[in-house]
């Protein structure tokens, strides 16, 4: 008896994405119509992840920070200031030099790890207007950060550790600074989105903000937002970069106190 082909094929890959597009459609639906339902991972709309930083991962580094904020994590290598001949040529205030790269690993898609000229530029518009760039003049302070795992919200808490490296090298600095972004959803706004509800927003609004002198250095919106929801979006920003901004400070007394003990 011979065999015939049949008239179908199955495919499982084929199945398996449009598997995954009907749960992050219902994923979208829920978040942009129901306020009141737990997101995926337990939170309510309002609530960050839990933040788990410290300093000193780096021994090799002028100063050095890492940041664990659900499945995004995070670690900063900062240098110097040294001599740099960019520096000399430009002007008697120092230069900060930021560059963001992801491991290979870091996100689900192996193999695409590289440099994000985007948000090294990024990081560098946000810091440059908290380090005391006259403090250090014709030198450089390089600013290296590492994406270990991409869970969302990655820019902020690059931002946010950037700063607790900063700090922990030494640089003088007018005001740490913790970062926060939101997403939008139809009317509803989410904080510290994961890398899944990053996927489906409607647009996304990033602030980064020195909690002590209450000036943003950073705010980057992207997507259609109505005057009303823009203002509250960075007020629930800018509420959440001063309760970090605490954290950040407890980080640096706990090291000052394993260092003086």
């Amino acid at each position: 008896m011979s065999a015939q082909a049949g008239a179908g094929t199955y495919s499982p890959a084929a199945a398996a994405g449009d598997k995954r597009r009907e749960k992050r459609e219902e994923l979208r639906r829920h978040l942009a119509e129901d306020a009141d339902r737990p997101r995926a991972d337990g939170r309510s709309f309002h609530d960050c992840r839990p933040a788990f930083m410290q300093t000193g991962p780096t021994t090799a580094a002028s100063g050095s920070a890492y940041a664990e904020f659900g499945k995004t994590k995070v670690i900063v290598s900062v240098f110097g200031p040294r001599e740099s001949k960019k520096a000399m040529m430009y002007s008697d205030v120092g230069r900060l030099n930021c560059n963001v790269s992801y491991t290979t690993f870091a996100t689900p898609v192996r193999g695409q790890g590289a440099d994000n000229k985007e948000y090294s530029s990024m990081l560098h518009k946000a810091l440059e207007g908290a380090v005391m760039l006259h403090t250090f003049p014709k030198t450089t302070v390089d600013v290296f950060a590492l994406v270990l795992e991409s869970g969302g919200s990655d820019l902020p808490i690059i931002i946010s550790c950037a700063s607790l490296a900063l700090a922990d090298a030494g640089i003088m600095m007018y005001d740490l600074v913790a970062s926060v972004s939101v997403s939008c959803f139809g009317e509803n706004i989410i904080i510290d989105p994961t890398s899944d509800e990053e996927a489906w927003q409607d647009g996304s609004l990033l602030v980064a903000f020195m909690p002590a002198r209450k000036d943003i250095t950073q705010l980057t919106l992207t997507g259609e937002w109505s005057d009303g929801k823009i203002t509250n979006a960075v007020e629930l920003c800018m509420d959440a970069c001063s309760k970090l901004g605490d954290i950040l400070r407890d980080r640096l007394k706990d090291t000052a106190t394993l260092t003086s003990e």
